[in-house]
């Protein structure tokens, strides 16, 4: 499902005057170490809180823990934070559906998406502008909980989330988790083990990924289905990356043209929204389903050639490009009409001494060296990590009661990419290759064909282009009749959907028709 585009380009990003914050909490029990030093034993703080979402107010108690995960020993090996939010007075806790929600990286942990989406309050932004602190945080209006419970669970090793090594009394191991397979199990493991410890085994469930988060929900739904015997209802996937073979360019991957294929129409949105295309169109929308159309047939077909291209085709395909990417016709034939897309938030805001964001091409910086191939810092990043970093450590602290004496890690990329084995095992070969888990998704759907997939993709996001998405959807391995059970959802924004209000509110309403039509 495609929205209409509205560009509103003087909306603040989660508008104040929407929100007046509401929420109140007490604390009801607390059972939990002040530091970090003892984590073989399951901590918790128990609140309570009210949030009003879209007017309607909702009474909420929120538990700030941790799980231990065991080996087939029953030796711990990682104790995992999450944060729980259940609607108060529910009669019947097996009709509440239950969320489990989580970032990606590899190597983030959940507070975006807790502060930025679905919690119930969310940090105070203005669209695009970088503020200063002291930072806000408002009630959320676009909160989840008028739908479903939610789990925020942080990656080991992030947030509070900490292994369990020899050391601490454990037999946790960096490369037992640090692993497309290890990560997936460490999941599916602590969502059993929440459903046992909060009875919700009979509640309608789902998963909500993000990014890295939508390759994990691939692997967990699979080992969810076909070894642990739990059915899904639905599979919410925003920003969705599920193989990697598609994201190589052609330094790393020669002959390779699927990424400049599949991110022509992302390159092709971000350049109508900076106005640096000829001949603009009014509407994004119509403008784009050109371009996808073009670069399935006449651009992949003139890159399949490679040498064998002849000069009009590569003329002509160097006018086409320049009309819907905007850059100079002279880069693109220097290029050999091959624009990846670190090169292309370089160049579409050249002449303006900018760069594009990755995460969100609305938002710009400072070319930092104009000379140099690649840009010097993510711009995206640069506006709102810090807020959303300090506003979360206060909540979670203030509010949530939790955290005294630790540190809680945002991400912890330097720690777990370099060790990350982005290999899976390939069944019945016993060899692991670069993971693609468009077959562990299909598989889930093969032994659940009542599992419902939900995709979310922000027309801005240079990271994981929503043509991509739609491309690794249409190509799941399974029956062509299953492609029903798929629905799809478009965004005036980037990767973090949510970083703007109006795509926010679009967002929930349809996140929470998806939750409460499927089950």
């Amino acid at each position: 499902m495609v929205f209409s585009i509205t560009l509103l380009l003087a909306c603040n990003f989660f508008s104040y005057a929407q929100a007046k914050k509401e929420i109140t909490t007490e604390k009801v029990d607390i059972q939990q170490d002040s530091t970090i030093t003892n984590i073989t034993k399951p901590q918790k703080s128990v609140t309570r809180g009210t949030v009003t979402v879209e007017g309607k107010r909702i009474n909420y108690q929120a538990v700030a823990g941790t799980l231990i995960l065991k080996n087939k020993d029953e030796k711990p090996t990682c104790s995992v934070f999450y944060t729980a939010y259940f609607k108060a007075d529910e009669n019947d806790v097996s009709q509440r559906p239950v969320t489990f929600i989580y970032n990606g990286g590899p190597g983030s942990a959940s507070l975006w998406l807790h502060m930025g989406a679905w919690g119930p309050q969310r940090v105070f932004l203005q669209d695009t502008q970088r503020i200063v602190p002291p930072y806000k945080t408002v009630n959320n209006d676009y909160s989840l909980l008028d739908a479903s419970d939610l789990v925020f669970i942080d990656m080991p090793g992030t947030g509070f989330s900490r292994l369990i090594t020899k050391e601490k009394g454990g037999a946790g191991d960096p490369k037992d988790f640090y692993s497309v397979d290890g990560d997936g199990n460490a999941f599916a493991q602590f969502i059993q083990n929440f459903l046992s410890t909060y009875n919700r085994w009979n509640s309608p469930k789902y998963l909500f990924g993000e990014s890295y988060g939508t390759f994990r929900s691939a692997v967990v739904a699979n080992i969810l289905e076909n070894e642990d015997n739990i059915d899904l209802n639905g599979v919410i996937l925003l920003s969705q990356l599920l193989s990697y073979d598609k994201s190589q360019d052609a330094r790393s991957h020669p002959g390779g043209i699927l990424s400049y294929v599949l991110a022509l129409p992302t390159e092709a949105a971000a350049a109508w929204y900076h106005h640096k295309i000829p001949n603009r169109p009014a509407e994004l929308v119509p403008f784009l389903d050109e371009v996808k159309h073009f670069a399935i047939t006449d651009y992949s077909l003139a890159l399949l050639q490679g040498s064998l291209l002849d000069t009009a085709t590569f003329n002509r395909m160097v006018e086409k490009l320049h009309d819907y990417i905007g850059l100079p016709k002279n880069y693109i034939r220097k290029a050999n009409l091959r624009i990846g897309l670190a090169r292309f938030e370089k160049e579409l805001l050249a002449d303006e001494d900018k760069i594009t964001g990755a995460y969100d091409a609305m938002f710009t910086g400072p070319d930092m060296d104009p000379l140099s191939e690649y840009p010097g810092f993510e711009p995206t990043s640069a506006t709102v990590e810090s807020a959303v970093i300090s506003t979360f450590n206060n909540y979670m602290r203030k509010d949530l009661k939790f955290g005294e004496g630790m540190i809680y890690k945002p991400n912890n990329y330097s720690e777990i990419i370099p060790h990350f084995d982005y290999r899976a095992a390939y069944k019945g070969t016993g060899q692991k290759f670069y993971a693609n888990v468009m077959p562990d998704l299909a598989a889930a759907m093969v032994y659940n064909p009542n599992l419902k997939v939900m995709l979310n993709m922000g027309y801005f996001d240079l990271v994981t282009p929503f043509f991509e998405g739609e491309y690794e959807m249409h190509h799941l391995p399974m029956p062509a009749e299953l492609q029903k059970n798929i629905s799809y959802f478009h965004y005036l924004s980037g990767h973090m959907v949510y970083l703007h209000v109006t795509a926010l509110k679009e967002l929930h309403d349809n996140v929470a028709n998806f939750i409460n039509s499927t089950h």
